[in-house]
This record gives C-alpha cells, structure tokens and sequence, in this order.
C-alpha cells in the first residue's frame, strides 16, 4: 500500500561547550588561557531519492536526532563539528515544518534543511583581554531546533487517470502498462494511487491510477483531498467515463461531477490536457459505442481527443497509448548554455527576529523578551560572577540595562531572561 503522508519528530544536534583552561607548562609561568571552541551541531536535512517511491519508511521510525558537536578541550583543541543527520524522502514530498515553512522536493538530489544545530560555543581564550587576562569562564553551547514535520507525498506522474469509483481506471491501467492494480467489481477496489509505465522509443511516461473521486471530493469528501492532491504534478489527464454504469446514473451528469471536482480542487486542473476515454464498450453495442463517441466529440469540441476504450476487449488500448504518447508535453531539457555564469544554487536565510521587550512583573522584578536576549543569557553561567559581569557588559552594549531602567528598573532588582532569574547589578 502506498504511503503518501508521514508525521516525524526531528531534533538537530547540540553544539559543543567552550572550554575554560589554562596553559599548564614547565617554566612557562602565567601561560595565560587556551580554552579551545566547541563544534557545531549537525543539522538534520532532508535529500530527495530518486530510489524511494513512498513514506512507508515513516511509518516504522518517526524521531530522528542529528549528532550533537564536540566540546573543547584545553590547549586550544577545538570540539569537532556534529555529523549532519540526512533524511532521504522521494521526488515529490512536500514538507511542511511547524512554523508553516514549506519546501518542495521534487529534483533527486535537492536537499532542505529542517532543522539547524546549535552553534558551538567559544573557550575562554576568546574572552582576554589587556584589563582581563585570565578570564575564568566560556560559553555554554545552544540546543539545535527541533520540532515535529508533516510529510506529504504527491505522486509526480505524467498522466492521471480520474473518474469515478468503478469507471475501468484500474483495468485499463492493468492493460496499457506492467502494473497490477487490485482489480474487482465493486466501488471504491483501489485505496491508494497506483503507478504504470508506458515507453517509447526516446520516451518514458509514468501514470498514475487515482482511486475514484465522488461528489463532494474537493472538500475532504470520502478521501477527497488525499486523492486529489496526487492529480496536482499530472501533465496530462484522462478521464476514464463508464459507457454503462451499474448504478444506472447519466455518464454525462458523472463527467460534469468529476470535473466540477477538479477545478473545485485546484484552478489549474481545469486547464490541463485531456482525453476522454469511454470505457466499457463491450457492455453497449457498437451502434451505440459510436453514437456516444459522437455526442461527446460535439460536447466537448475538437481540443478534446475521445477514444473508445475495453479492457476486457482491448479496444482502444493501442490507440490509448499512443495519444498519450503524442499528448503529454515534452519538457526540453535545460541546455548547459542557458545557465552559463549563474550559480548552481542559492540560499536565501531569512535573518534573526531582533529586539525585545521589557515588562514589570512585580514590584523589583522584570522581565525581557526577545529570541536574541534569550540565547544570549543561555550563553553564560549566572553563578560564575566573571561570566555574569561580561553578561552584563553585553546587555548594556545593545541597550537592555537602558530599557529596563526606562521601565524602573534599579540595581539589585531581579531579571527574568530566557526563563533564567537573577540579580542584576550592573553598577
């Protein structure tokens, strides 16, 4: 069965603390600080496989954790940086983090970071200066992001074939192509889409049975929008109309239903290539075959090729596969000149939200919030009275001991910073 949606827990790695040491040799007396850095932590990135066709992956294994940096170590030895964690998804996947970010991994090969590690943090070697020479503290390394990722897999098919529960999709898939469809006679046989191939002598084209649609499928009737969303990356739609339906319903009133669907869906289907392919025409007679083949050529105009189609005959199924083959677009291949000069990729990384906010929350008790204040003060020990002075020099540099004095802030009040509470004294 195919798996097409997938909900995984990512956490990026840890970066490494910075080291506090002291060089320790004979007859080099005062050797001054060498505390190396910390590594970074490893990212967790997802890689499209041209290899893997679903999400079943997922299904087994939904937490994936990136390695954190190491720590550094004394004689300026720095922390290694984190393996980065890769996740391979295939061609198709749309990923949706928590934040509402989304990326589109359609080309094997295309990478996206979901989630960044934690930077490493600086020994104390970093810290000396003329008036502090030996400072005896570093930096705490930052947690990497982390949060849950919603997956969602939509087929990359060249051909669609929609229509509703029953109409022959899955026959006739299970005819022009190698692929065996569940096959029996009642509504509702294929659960999930199901992929066949078709080749030329210079061309490949993949097909995509999607399980019947219903009335109502554009808003989430029956699966509605589990089925539809596999019709979006479709070049090319046949639409597979039963000549007799069981039911007795009008194969007119049923082509209007699914179309109505589809553009209810999605604006874009409604300008896509079709064909029409009027299945069963063993049920009816031939007279008839060729008098529906008519009726619709009028209804639809010229732009719409009509087909009779049998799979149990195979009627049709040769001139099928060659409509599609002359159909379905050809998407020209990038010429290496057309890209001269221009880089293979870029990034573009949104900066760092800035500022903060100050409020009172009793009397000698504030509180400041900002994402930059908040990693900031996570830097530090609060207990280390050199780091917490440094500290100090830091939030007075861009302008948090100034608000908080505009607020009523005075020496010895408490701080809240990051869900840290100390005394600030920057007297």
């Amino acid at each position: 069965m195919l798996s097409d949606r997938a909900r995984i827990h990512v956490q990026a790695g840890r970066g490494g603390d910075g080291c506090m040491s002291f060089r320790r040799e004979s007859r080099v007396p005062k050797g001054g600080p060498d505390g190396g850095d910390g590594g970074r932590g490893g990212d967790v990135v997802l890689l499209c496989d041209d290899s893997l066709r679903d999400l079943q992956f997922f299904r087994r294994t939904a937490h994936f954790k990136a390695r954190k940096g190491g720590n550094g170590e004394g004689k300026l030895r720095h922390g290694a940086d984190g393996d980065d964690l890769v996740i391979r998804v295939p061609p198709g996947t749309v990923v949706v983090l928590d934040d509402g970010t989304r990326h589109d991994l359609v080309v094997p090969g295309q990478r996206a970071i979901i989630a960044k590690g934690g930077g490493g943090a600086r020994g104390n070697k970093h810290f000396a200066t003329p008036t502090r020479q030996a400072p005896r503290f570093a930096e705490r390394a930052l947690a990497g992001q982390e949060g849950w990722v919603e997956l969602h897999l939509k087929l990359l098919a060249d051909v669609g074939l929609v229509g509703l529960p029953n109409a022959g999709k899955s026959s006739l898939l299970s005819r022009i192509t190698a692929a065996q469809p569940k096959i029996a006679d009642y509504p509702f046989t294929t659960l999930t889409p199901v992929l066949g191939t078709i080749e030329s002598d210079d061309r490949q084209l993949v097909i995509a049975d999607i399980p019947g649609l219903i009335e109502g499928a554009s808003d989430g009737a029956g699966l509605g929008h589990d089925f539809l969303a596999h019709v979006e990356r479709t070049r090319l739609l046949v639409h597979v109309l039963d000549l007799a339906p069981v039911d007795g319903t009008d194969p007119v009133e049923n082509h209007a239903t699914i179309e109505q669907e589809l553009s209810a869906h999605d604006a874009r289907l409604s300008g896509l290539p079709r064909i029409l392919a009027l299945s069963k025409t063993d049920l009816v007679t031939p007279e008839a075959a060729a008098e529906a083949e008519v009726q619709w050529r009028e209804r639809l105009g010229p732009d719409v090729p009509i087909l009779r189609t049998s799979s149990a005959t195979g009627e049709g199924l040769d001139e099928l596969k060659k409509a599609l083959l002359q159909y379905v677009p050809v998407t020209p291949p990038v010429e290496i000149a057309d890209v001269d000069g221009l880089a293979e990729h870029k990034i573009f990384r949104p900066a760092a939200p800035r500022g903060f906010t100050v409020e009172e929350l009793d009397e000698g008790r504030f509180k400041v919030i900002g994402d930059g204040v908040d990693r900031l003060v996570a830097r530090y020990d609060v207990e280390n009275e050199e780091a917490m002075a440094f500290l100090e020099t830091r939030l007075r540099s861009i302008g948090v001991i100034r608000a908080l004095e505009e607020a009523g802030f005075e020496s010895g009040d408490d701080v809240v910073i990051g869900g840290v509470e100390f005394e600030l004294d920057p007297s």
